[in-house]
């Protein structure tokens, strides 16, 4: 069933990005310095973009696609953790440029390539990855929601249909020994989830998760791992 924390707690977190007159166009996180673009997924607001990068194995010497890069924190981080290369996906034009700034803003141009994709659109049919991760936009919108604008797409997945998208072609991504991450949240179905990742004979583990107190609302962000049945 779904529940209306989460849309209601997305859609604050959207009226932030769009109604911020303060909105910075540089942040620092993780002990560096970013540039911020209008119109993209603001780290500033949520401790969700650095929380999850601390957790993720990067994995050293071998291959990473993140869906969903926004200002490309995760993405340079995984080039400087080792990666030998990095994949970054984002359907807003804005995400892209962003990420390929702050890419070149570090060092990491060369070994950083930045796409615009829906999900794994823009991918050739032969790409394969070591680490394949996603931040979801797990909050759920009610039936009939539309997302409006790319910045809309961060936040809310009408039905679950790019949840269900991505768990159905994540695993056909993977090399030998590869792994799904999936940023997620208490305050997205699920339930819903577990049921997408069934349904594509996958099943789901979490394998991180810890509590935050954001704007008075405690909410454990969570990391699952999917493998098949």
């Amino acid at each position: 069933m779904r529940d209306s924390t989460g849309f209601d707690r997305a859609s604050d977190l959207l009226r932030r990005h769009t109604g911020d007159t303060g909105r910075p166009g540089e942040f620092t996180l993780l002990d560096r310095e970013w540039e911020l673009l209008d119109g993209v997924f603001s780290p500033t607001y949520t401790p969700v973009t650095g929380l999850f990068t601390t957790w993720l194995p990067f994995p050293d010497g071998g291959s990473f696609l993140e869906i969903g890069s926004g200002t490309g924190v995760t993405a340079v981080v995984a080039a400087q953790e080792g990666c030998a290369s990095v994949t970054a996906l984002d359907l807003s034009e804005e995400a892209v440029e962003n990420t390929r700034r702050n890419a070149a803003r570090h060092g990491a141009g060369d070994r950083v390539r930045v796409l615009r994709s829906d999900l794994f659109s823009a991918l050739g049919p032969e790409e394969r990855f070591d680490l394949i991760y996603w931040n979801s936009n797990f909050a759920e919108p009610p039936e009939g929601f539309v997302n409006e604008t790319d910045l809309h797409h961060a936040f809310f997945d009408p039905g679950y249909d790019a949840h269900r998208r991505f768990l159905r072609e994540a695993p056909a991504r993977l090399n030998p020994g590869g792994r799904v991450l999936l940023g997620f949240s208490s305050i997205g179905n699920v339930e819903l989830l577990r049921a997408l990742a069934a349904e594509s004979g996958q099943k789901l583990t979490l394998f991180k998760s810890q509590g935050r107190e954001v704007d008075t609302m405690v909410i454990e962000f969570q990391m699952w791992e999917l493998t098949a049945e």
